[in-house]
């Protein structure tokens, strides 16, 4: 996403390391890329870890594709926002398009495809964009989002389990709008709909030891 702030802490760097320890063993046994998903709560810091791990990949010589959930959504941010006042249940996976995530992904998978071309939000102009990626050499395939455990071709899936309560403080420090009592509204039912993907992780990140719930 164009326009999105990234606050990287030791946490991220951290949650990414023990992800990356387990990819490591997949990657050692692949004959094919490698497709890990990162999910939690918005504010869980799924964006920094993905970001952190796909640094990590690359360093270590493996090629690395990292796709953003935020890029798929039927609609753009702020006209999302606006379908969301109109109509509290449009919440939820139904607001992206989880289908071209995998399209992409199997994509990316199909011997000699060298590029896709993926849909690319510019959050400040309220507009999605596409772009033309290359997808040569590709070992690593990290897909970030609040609803990725659902995607069906992961090899590895990391959830980071933090609620929406106990990231106010990180919300706060990267929110792009006003935190607001409907806002919190939308972050309840994303926690019902995301808390039960987590039995389905391979990985579960646990929030930072001195993490609180905030009313």
């Amino acid at each position: 996403m164009i326009g999105d702030k990234l606050v990287i802490t030791d946490y991220h760097r951290a949650a990414a390391a023990a992800i990356f320890e387990k990819l490591k063993v997949k990657l050692n046994r692949a004959n094919k890329p490698v497709v890990i998903t990162v999910a939690g709560e918005s504010g869980s810091g799924k964006s920094e870890t993905a970001a952190v791990l796909a640094e990590l990949c690359e360093k270590a010589g493996y090629k690395t594709l990292l796709l953003q959930q935020d890029d798929y959504f039927h609609y753009p941010p702020k006209t999302n926002h606006q379908k969301r006042l109109e109509d509290i249940s449009w919440v939820g996976p139904q607001e992206v398009k989880l289908d071209l995530i995998e399209e992409n992904i199997s994509a990316v998978l199909k011997p000699g495809e060298i590029e896709i071309t993926k849909p690319l939000v510019d959050y400040d102009r309220d507009l999605i964009l596409e772009e033309t990626v290359s997808t040569a050499g590709v070992k690593v395939i990290i897909v970030e989002g609040t609803y990725t455990t659902t995607i069906n071709n992961a090899d590895l899936k990391a959830f980071i389990d933090r609620n929406y309560r106990q990231t106010k403080k990180a919300r706060l420090k990267r929110s792009r709008d006003p935190l607001s009592g409907f806002l919190e509204k939308v972050l309840s039912i994303e926690h019902e709909i995301i808390a039960a993907h987590k039995e389905n992780a391979d990985i579960i990140i646990p929030p930072p030891d001195h993490e609180v719930e905030m009313g």
